[in-house]
């Protein structure tokens, strides 16, 4: 039997910064929130050591600013919401993804409106946001984690496993025997800023047609369409330009698991391995994950 070989993409540069980061100057971007529809002014500001990923709703100028931590995490249905008793913010994946592929510790991030924008679908907006302003090392430390132990977790046919590593690493399975387009697809990467953004960040977030009519029927996803996500129908996608990849979709998917693992106190170096996990399960597996870290020693 031959062995299949997986594509791999190996790091050029050191894992982690030892400096913690933020932004040169503020940044906008604006856009439709994939889920409510409505157009949103979106601007990253530096801010200070320790600040930490803040976002602020302009819109709700008497809400409390709300950090983007798993204490934060409200509800995760088909994407990751943030929110407290007086406001919400929904979508924030894609941009938390981006942050913490570039190593981004301290922002706040104004909105006009209760949904980042979802642009491409991708992260590629997000990281032209970072390049076009540019990042600044801090004198403050980064306090990076090494994971000492492994960890395991399973939900019904979702398997999350993170090993000791020296590298932030993603392996992840994708299986939707349903659709015989995607089947199963396998893709692991050795996560920094060159890799991500050439072989994630321009992965766009994809949706099964037949899955998604009932949903914009009841008119749950206002600002969908061919533009802002890869739409397949059956054996064929629905967008004239194609995919990006052929595996595009299981790298949106490790896009999406960074994203959610960004909520966790610290980056981390550790190998994660995936099975069929969304966001709901990358949330729990953090928690699961953060505990385990906070009883390592130091």
């Amino acid at each position: 039997m031959s062995a299949e070989v997986f594509p791999v993409y190996r790091p050029s540069s050191s894992p982690l910064p030892l400096r913690q980061r933020t932004l040169r100057r503020s940044v906008s971007l604006s856009g439709e929130g994939l889920f409510t529809g409505q157009p949103v002014q979106l601007v990253m500001h530096p801010a200070n050591a320790g600040h930490g990923i803040v976002f602020q709703r302009l819109d709700c100028p008497s809400a409390a600013p709300l950090r983007a931590t798993l204490h934060s995490v409200k509800a995760t249905p088909r994407c990751t919401i943030l929110g407290h008793d007086q406001i919400q913010v929904q979508t924030v994946e894609h941009l938390l993804s981006a942050l913490r592929a570039f190593h981004i510790d301290n922002a706040l991030i104004t909105l006009t409106g209760p949904e980042v924008p979802i642009a491409d679908g991708s992260a590629l907006s997000f990281i032209e946001m970072i390049k076009k302003t540019g990042i600044e090392e801090l004198t403050e430390e980064k306090l990076s984690k090494i994971l000492r132990a492994p960890v395991f977790f399973s939900q019904e046919d979702t398997h999350i496993i993170a090993l000791p590593a020296q590298e932030f690493r993603i392996s992840y399975t994708l299986h939707y025997p349903h659709s015989p387009l995607i089947r199963s697809q396998f893709y692991t990467i050795a996560v920094d800023e060159e890799s991500y953004e050439k072989e994630i960040a321009p992965c766009r977030t994809f949706c099964l047609y037949e899955e998604i009519a009932p949903l914009l029927e009841k008119g749950l996803i206002k600002g969908g369409g061919l533009e802002s996500a890869v739409i397949i129908s059956e054996d064929r996608v629905l967008n004239p330009e194609g995919l990006r990849f052929p595996d595009e979709m299981v790298r949106h998917k490790i896009l999406d698991l960074i994203g959610d693992l960004s909520l966790m106190e610290n980056p981390l170096l550790a190998h994660i391995i995936a099975i069929r996990s969304g966001h709901a399960t990358n949330v729990a597996f953090a928690r699961l994950l953060q505990n385990q870290i906070n009883r390592e020693p130091s």
